[in-house]
């Protein structure tokens, strides 16, 4: 029996842009949309960053991409605008939250703000993930990427291991992820293609937060329940 499995997106490098790798990215893409194209195999090409990417990033409308990323960033994006492929980001209010919970509100990351918290023109955000990705869309508006789609490859909370890593609130954030991401963000609302990080527990990854992004244990059964629906 013959099987076809569809291919989304063909990656160009996780996370590594800036650094020692970075000058590769670029190169590596133009070649295997290159190959793609000669074999008339149309799958998007793109790479995935992580917002390590943004020098700035509040308020959202203020997000730049730092010095050194812009400097790969700038004709990636370029790229992609052409071929019409998205840039793919990883976005995780888990870490921004942990690294500064003396100005960031637990519900402001976890989707349960009643009310708006940022006010950025004329955008009111209520979700630091909203935030996150809206910065990362004015960087690259910023570098001509305006009509560049983003698709969420990574998101999520671990459920053990560190500051606020409990099984409550990784089941809170995933299930609102879930429920929020049909209305977009205030600059972009429309529906966000966006994936969960991760399908199981990584008991081989370092010992702490790392392993417990999992929605199942390594057994197959569930840390909490969740719904798709």
């Amino acid at each position: 029996m013959r099987i076809c499995v569809p291919f989304r997106y063909i990656v160009i490098g996780n996370e590594v842009i800036p650094g020692d790798l970075a000058q590769y990215v670029l190169p590596a893409m133009q070649n295997v949309q290159t190959a793609l194209d000669s074999a008339g195999v149309q799958v998007n090409v793109s790479t995935s960053v992580a917002l390590s990417v943004l020098g700035s990033s509040y308020p959202p409308s203020a997000g730049a991409f730092t010095p050194e990323a812009q400097t790969y960033m700038e004709p990636i994006i370029q790229f992609l605008a052409t071929g019409g492929s998205p840039l793919l980001v990883n976005v995780y209010p888990y870490f921004a939250y942990r690294d500064n919970p003396a100005q960031i509100a637990l519900s402001y990351a976890l989707f349960t703000s009643e009310g708006v918290v940022v006010t950025d023109g004329a955008y009111g955000y209520k979700n630091l993930f909203d935030a996150m990705l809206d910065a990362t869309h004015a960087a690259m508006e910023k570098v001509g990427g305006a009509d560049v789609a983003v698709v969420v490859t990574e998101s999520g909370w671990p459920s053990d291991g560190g500051f606020a890593a409990n099984i409550s609130n990784a089941q809170t954030y995933n299930q609102n992820l879930i429920n929020h991401v049909g209305e977009g963000t205030p600059r972009r609302p429309a529906p966000i293609e966006a994936y969960i990080f991760a399908m199981f527990n990584e008991n081989q990854k370092e010992a702490g937060t790392e392993r417990n992004f999992g929605l199942f244990y390594p057994d197959e059964q569930p840390v909490y329940p969740i719904s798709f629906v």
